[in-house]
């Protein structure tokens, strides 16, 4: 592969950019200054540093997060923080992008990959991959809100919801459930407990297709790369019907 094909794969800019940047010596293979933007690299092989910093070369990359409110679920924005804020510089330059989005006010698992087919596979609405998510709720959770999720709700622009299943943790003032929905619409599960009368207070997504968040394992704000056998597990995630 090519030395500024790589670098740009990377992120370290435009073709054009790399090229300037490969003229300032910056770039070394194997200990050497490279400024020649065709040399070819074996980025399995050879050590490659940007001022002195190793470059480790994955085609992919895929991550898992627990997002924390407040960070939008977008690659970039001029105002507000988003998840790739929190991301260390070399998983950053791989220019990962959320597979679909949580609200800045939701948190729980996010995955992020540059894989754009496996990104389109899993938000495919003809896949079905389901999302479950913990919220708590105020007002009085219901069976019957159980029945109405179960056969689809009307939003307030008149969408009818695909089948949901609810789950009721606790029902009191303030309920407590769990909600699984194999669609994304904007502000979707907020939007469905609008429609009963009720109101989400707190929402975090805690599985996506096969993949549970783990709140041992990863804390508010971590992230960590799928394992090979989870990255399997998405591209083998089929339609469900609830």
């Amino acid at each position: 592969m090519r030395i500024d094909k790589l670098l740009a794969n990377v992120g370290f800019g435009t073709r054009k950019e790399v090229k300037k940047m490969l003229k300032t010596g910056v770039v070394k293979v194997e200990g050497e200054v490279i400024k020649d933007p065709k040399t070819h690299v074996n980025p399995e092989e050879d050590t490659i540093t940007v001022n002195e910093d190793i470059i480790e070369y994955k085609e992919f990359v895929y991550l898992i997060m627990n997002k924390p409110a407040g960070y939008l679920s977008a690659t970039e924005d001029e105002y507000q923080e988003t998840v790739l804020d929190l991301l260390e510089m070399g998983d950053a330059v791989c220019q990962p992008f959320p597979v679909g989005r949580l609200d800045k006010d939701t948190e729980g698992l996010l995955l992020l990959t540059n894989d754009g087919q496996l990104s389109h596979q899993l938000l495919s609405p003809k896949k079905h991959v389901p999302k479950t998510y913990y919220a708590t709720i105020l007002g009085e959770v219901t069976d019957r809100d159980v029945q109405v999720f179960k056969t689809g709700v009307e939003l307030d622009d008149g969408y009818l919801t695909k089948p949901a299943i609810l789950e009721i943790l606790r029902s009191g003032d303030e309920s407590e459930i769990h909600v699984t929905i194999t669609e994304g619409k904007y502000h979707q599960v907020k939007r469905m407990f609008e429609s009963v009368g009720k109101k989400v207070t707190y929402l975090k997504r805690i599985s996506m297709g096969p993949i549970r968040l783990d709140e041992e394992e990863l804390k508010t704000g971590e992230y960590r790369e799928l394992t090979e056998e989870e990255i399997e597990e998405l591209r083998a995630a089929q339609p469900i019907q609830l």
